[in-house]
């Protein structure tokens, strides 16, 4: 695995999902964009590992 790619997927998935509940109304630092941002860089992991297989 490639550790590069992985961290790499892992950030633009964490900032993707803190960005979008912000779209939605939300404020910069409240609980659904921490939550938002800690279930895409989850999901960045999972595909950053898909990737580099």
């Amino acid at each position: 695995m490639d550790k590069r790619v992985i961290i790499l997927v892992a950030s633009v998935g964490g900032m993707l999902g803190a960005y979008i509940p912000m779209l939605l109304g939300a404020a910069s630092l409240s609980g659904w964009s921490i939550l938002g941002s800690f279930i895409g860089g989850l999901l960045g992991v999972w595909v950053g590992v898909k990737l580099s297989q």
